[in-house]
């Protein structure tokens, strides 16, 4: 990853009304879309129940889903700032890595665009 450029997060933390669906659903059911996260992220979908049932001041799910996707996506930013961002403002966090996935499924990465014009020029 070191000759990789990191790029910034698709949308701020505090951009809820770039996808109001989203902010909605923060809103009303902030656990259910903390599992949605985890479940489409390649995590268990009742891994954010760890976060409430845990009862410590660091949401160790936010954190752990939120660091493990700046990591998988090259996204910028520093695991101080994911334990600070998961502590103050979880359900912001989640919204935030919600909409990160919407984009990043609009926009397949380089890697499986090469191997489906790869497999069209091979049949």
């Amino acid at each position: 990853m070191a000759n990789e450029t990191l790029t910034d997060w698709d949308s701020g933390l505090l951009d809820c009304f770039e996808d109001a669906s989203t902010c909605c659903y923060g809103f009303w059911c902030g656990p259910c879309l903390a599992c949605t996260v985890s479940g489409r992220f390649g995590e268990n979908n009742c891994l954010p129940l760890c976060d409430i049932f845990c009862g410590v001041p660091i949401p160790p799910a936010a954190l752990s889903v939120r660091a493990a996707m700046r990591n998988r996506y090259g996204i910028k930013g520093s695991l101080c700032n994911d334990i600070f961002v998961s502590c103050c403002c979880a359900s912001c966090s989640w919204c935030q890595m919600h909409r990160e996935l919407k984009h990043r499924k609009k926009n397949p990465t380089l890697g499986v665009m090469k191997c489906v014009i790869l497999k069209t020029h091979i049949k």
